[in-house]
């Protein structure tokens, strides 16, 4: 099986973990994906991260984070730029979750940053995914 989107496919995998309540979830490692990891513990969705050797590549081992009724930290996250549909924003359009209740995360020139880390350092690229 060929993976067309990697970041789809992170996306996915910690969505499924969550439904199960796992603690962790493995998914192989990029640097690309490893950026997107550190937003999300950055922003408060993930409980930790690490690089885990393995035979191939490398693992990015997530720790989820459980509010304290049980619920899942991370209400939803959505794809936006895929393989298919490429989706770039100059620094004026990059849009809002949720009225700024969610980050949106955008691969630019500097790499990979938060929406409003885009409108503060004036700069728009690829609108990779949506967090809230």
């Amino acid at each position: 099986m060929s993976m067309t989107d990697p970041i789809a496919d992170l996306l996915t995998r910690i969505r499924n973990a969550h439904l199960a309540k796992h603690a962790s979830v493995d998914v192989p490692a990029s640097r690309i994906k490893m950026d997107i990891v550190r937003i999300m513990k950055d922003e408060g969705y993930v409980e930790d991260y690490q690089a885990v050797e393995d035979s191939r590549h490398g693992m990015i081992r997530v720790g989820l984070k459980y509010l304290p009724s049980g619920a899942a930290a991370i209400r939803g996250m959505q794809r936006i730029s895929r393989p298919g549909r490429r989706v770039y924003r100059g620094k004026s359009e990059i849009p809002k979750v949720l009225n700024g209740l969610g980050v949106v995360i955008v691969s630019t020139p500097r790499g990979i940053l938060t929406g409003s880390a885009c409108h503060r350092d004036g700069v728009g690229g690829e609108v990779l995914c949506n967090i809230w």
